[in-house]
């Protein structure tokens, strides 16, 4: 077994001055920059008093459960000698938020959709999504399915 070890860099923005004085005194505004890397701008989401120009956290974590699932996917179809020529997806999540303000994710669906360079790779091609999905360490380490929904092209 490996280890790896991440570290980022987390700021907060938002004080307007008073920092948290009230609950509307402050933005929810913060970069996140890991080493010699550009920094991303994000905020709660608006229905959280958020900046609608900034990602929030749930948008992130559909961008990392959709890359993580891309990168093994992609890794899977080369190791099995499919050719894939175009990768897009459009993930959805659902959340759910409780009475008393705390929430999570319910489920999350993948919508890849995929151009290969051989039709008769496609039943192979469309079985690697739950391959990825057992390898992938970000869908490994969520508590709600993961979906997959793929479309193809040829």
């Amino acid at each position: 077994m490996k280890t790896h070890n991440y570290t980022i860099n987390l700021n907060w923005t938002g004080n307007k001055g008073v920092g948290t004085k009230t609950y509307k005194d402050y933005t929810r505004d913060y970069t996140i920059q890991a080493k010699d890397k550009a920094v991303i701008q994000g905020s709660s989401d608006p229905a959280f008093l958020g900046n609608p120009e900034l990602y929030n956290p749930e948008e992130l974590l559909l961008a990392s459960i959709a890359s993580c699932h891309m990168l093994w996917y992609l890794h899977l179809c080369a190791s099995n000698k499919i050719i894939v020529l175009e990768y897009q997806d459009q993930p959805s999540g659902e959340m759910i938020e409780n009475k008393d303000g705390s929430g999570k994710f319910t489920e999350v669906t993948l919508y890849p959709q995929i151009r290969l360079a051989d039709k008769t790779m496609l039943e192979k091609a469309e079985n690697l999504h739950k391959e990825a999905n057992k390898f992938c360490f970000i869908a490994n380490s969520c508590n709600f399915p993961i979906r997959h929904a793929a479309t193809y092209q040829f």
